[in-house]
């Protein structure tokens, strides 16, 4: 005889101020449990989602002997610095309208957009869960018009891009005065351990619901202590001066219209705040005409890499563009064979 009563879905952990609400169990009402179910290392990821005219930057031959086009004729004196790689892209990526496979190019979840649809974790939050906080922040996500990104976390849900240059020279470079720091101390302090501040009723809660539930919180009260624990690196890194540089603050531009102005002002950030690093530029479009995404424009520079060439996979379908991704990722430290719609990994010497 099961005699658990059902949970009811508002159910929540409460200790001394603190209250910590749950997740969808099966164990609450049954029909809404199943509606629901060295120096560092650095990475940068750029995706053009306007996508780029084809023929002036594919060139028409493979090998270190490639003739440059007119894109790339911009580059050229750093042509032994970047590899180009034509014929990879993700599989069934033509969602409800053209633009949707902008959010999966750095997961390659399937069907963007489409009924049911929910993405993945993207390459570059893979890279920064796994480095953590080797710097003061894991991850930064940049945009030059909207807080529409391409990166993603473990649940599916969009980590919002900072469109302000001079917001991020802020974060990462200004100290704040003496009270806005103490500020943050203290608003960082009174967190405390969540999970200690409500033991005997965790513990109580896990002999009222299944075993099924059991793992499910188990699994919830984990991810808690993770974020626990990044507010721990947090408070650490608070304690440190931010480094200094000899670039002027930037000043935003207002103007939406100046799309190139604010990519140029954006872009110049980069140099400040990356030393060794591995940079990722491409599109999820590879005919920005059509809206194919297809055949997708891709160059890789630094990361340590054999670079001067131009890659061609020759074939009726395209390579996972994923085997590059997992490249990239093993040379972040991430122990992985695979990642998205990977069949290996991709090198070239």
């Amino acid at each position: 005889m099961n005699l658990r009563q059902p949970l009811d879905r508002r159910t929540f952990l409460r200790a001394s101020g603190v209250a910590l609400a749950l997740p969808m169990l099966e164990s609450m009402t049954p029909r809404l449990a199943h509606a629901a179910a060295g120096g560092p290392r650095r990475m940068v990821n750029i995706c053009n989602t306007l996508g780029l005219y084809k023929e002036a930057w594919f060139p028409k031959t493979a090998g270190a002997g490639y003739e440059t086009t007119e894109y790339l004729s911009l580059l050229e004196k750093h042509r032994d610095n970047f590899t180009l790689f034509s014929g990879f892209s993700h599989e069934e990526q033509t969602g409800r309208q053209p633009h949707n496979s902008e959010i999966t190019f750095l997961t390659a979840a399937r069907r963007p957009g489409l009924d049911g649809f929910r993405n993945t974790i993207s390459m570059d939050q893979v890279a920064a869960n796994h480095l953590g906080y080797t710097t003061r922040f894991p991850s930064v996500v940049l945009g030059t018009a909207a807080p529409q990104s391409q990166s993603y976390t473990r649940s599916g849900a969009m980590v919002p891009a900072e469109t302000s240059p001079a917001n991020l020279f802020r974060q990462l470079f200004l100290q704040g005065t003496p009270e806005e720091v103490e500020r943050e101390k203290q608003s960082l302090n009174d967190g405390g351990s969540i999970l200690d501040r409500l033991k005997s009723q965790t513990s109580a809660l896990r002999r009222r619901v299944s075993l099924a539930d059991q793992v499910k919180l188990d699994s919830y009260f984990n991810a808690v202590r993770t974020a626990e624990l990044d507010l721990a690196e947090v408070k650490a890194w608070q304690q440190k001066p931010k480094p200094v540089v000899s670039a002027e603050p930037p000043v935003d531009i207002p103007s939406r219209s100046d799309l190139i102005g604010r990519i140029k002002l954006m872009f110049r950030m980069i140099p400040l705040i990356l030393d060794s690093t591995a940079m990722l530029f491409g599109s999820n479009l590879g005919n920005a005409n059509s809206h194919e995404p297809k055949d997708l424009p891709i160059l890789v520079a630094g990361g340590g890499f054999s670079h001067g060439q131009h890659i061609v996979h020759e074939g009726e379908h395209n390579a996972p563009l994923c085997n590059l991704y997992v490249t990239l990722l093993q040379s972040m430290g991430v122990e992985t064979e695979s990642f998205g719609q990977s069949t290996s990994t991709l090198t070239w010497a």
